[in-house]
């Protein structure tokens, strides 16, 4: 079994309030949740209006699981975002 988790930083430059912020990250961490089943929370640079921070966890079954559900969570958020996707990292703890 394997818990996985990964980081994703956004740049989302042409936003000027917080509050357009918390729009589109909201409506990301909701559309991670439902379409890959996974945990999504905003944990960084909250007071930063143009970048954001989020972690997604997922416990994974094995090794080509975890990997395919990066590859298709790293394609997702590039894809239905209006933010520019500026790092994806991840780390997998193996039980």
């Amino acid at each position: 079994m394997l818990v996985v988790v990964a980081f994703i930083e956004l740049d989302i430059e042409f936003f000027q309030s917080l509050k357009d912020k918390r729009q589109v990250v909201r409506s990301l961490k909701d559309r991670l949740r439902n379409s890959f089943n996974v945990s999504a929370n905003e944990v960084g640079l909250q007071d930063v209006h143009q970048r954001a921070r989020l972690a997604v966890s997922f416990v994974a079954h094995d090794n080509a699981f975890a990997d395919a559900t990066l590859e298709k969570i790293e394609k997702f958020v590039d894809s239905t975002t209006d933010a520019v996707l500026a790092e994806f990292t991840f780390d997998k703890i193996e039980y």
